[in-house]
């Protein structure tokens, strides 16, 4: 049995969702393919009548700076994030997770946008646009919308968005300001290009006495849907760097979190023993990123 009849490359947005709306239940978007074709080869997605090609789709395919924002079409493949001077000045934390995602082979056509839209509660690329506060766009033939980025995560491999007849074009978060910096970590099996145990992203926004203003702290996986510790967050409000207790945070990552043992990956013990090691890594490399001296912070 074939896998899709039809092949599309719409060109706008607008065609896309026209090819969409013509097959209903039937069709899927795809832009790099690096899950989808494997998903349909294997058996885990149904055939489809119509494979619809995002990667033609200029406004899909750009990163560029808009006033106060960074945008990044959900079409862009990883490996351009990875060396576009904007990700790299604005977002270091997205730079470091797409540089983790698979090998490179996989990072030149796997785009931000399928890493986001699988729904995973420990995508490295959601994990790091959710410390960034990112928001996706989302369009059907009714209009386009912004949503902040944890609305459209239902559970696992689950969005909240309806894919047959709503397509993510783009994301965007704030550009980077003075006293801002961010970090992502990961720790992941040997072999490097799998999913992940556990990672980490952190934004901070520093005073001008060193003194935390804003803190994200982004974990996955921490629950069903990619999570964010808002409990820890709200402990760096107005502290200095010299007074975080490590401890103290990942207590408060814990008290929250939703953390399993996983046959395949690791149990959850070792999760929770792996919290505090994600903040010692993580956090001194955000400070460090968003100004503050070495020494006052403890590694």
């Amino acid at each position: 049995m074939a896998l899709w009849q039809r092949y599309l490359i719409p060109t706008t947005v607008e065609e896309a969702l026209k090819a969409l709306e013509e097959t209903p239940g039937r069709a899927a978007v795809i832009a790099g393919g690096t899950d989808l074709l494997l998903d349909l080869e294997q058996g885990r997605h149904p055939p489809v009548e119509s494979l619809i090609d995002l990667s033609q789709i200029e406004e899909m395919c750009r990163v560029d700076l808009s006033g106060e924002w960074v945008l990044a079409g959900a079409a862009v493949p990883l490996a351009r994030l990875i060396e576009h001077p904007l990700i790299d000045q604005h977002a270091p934390c997205l730079l470091e997770a797409c540089s983790l995602i698979g090998g490179p082979q996989v990072r030149n056509v796997a785009t931000l946008g399928g890493n986001v839209g699988h729904a995973l509660p420990a995508a490295d690329g959601t994990i790091a646009l959710l410390s960034l506060g990112a928001e996706a766009e989302l369009a059907s033939l009714e209009g386009r919308r912004w949503v902040p980025l944890e609305s459209i995560f239902a559970g696992p491999g689950e969005p909240a968005f309806d894919r047959r007849r709503e397509i993510i074009v783009r994301f965007r978060f704030p550009a980077r300001g003075p006293g801002e910096g961010s970090a992502f970590e990961r720790i992941m099996r040997p072999q490097g290009v799998a999913i992940a145990i556990l990672n980490m992203s952190i934004w901070l926004k520093l005073g001008s006495g060193s003194e935390i203003r804003r803190a994200r702290i982004a974990l996955g996986p921490g629950g069903p849907v990619p999570f964010r510790a808002q409990k820890a967050e709200a402990l760096f409000d107005g502290q200095k760097l010299d007074g975080l207790r490590i401890e103290q945070l990942a207590e408060a990552i814990l008290s929250e979190a939703k953390l399993r043992t996983s046959p395949h990956r690791a149990t959850e013990a070792y999760r929770r023993h792996l919290i505090p090691v994600l903040l010692r890594r993580t956090l001194p490399r955000a400070a460090e990123r968003a100004g503050a001296e070495v020494g006052e912070l403890s590694r």
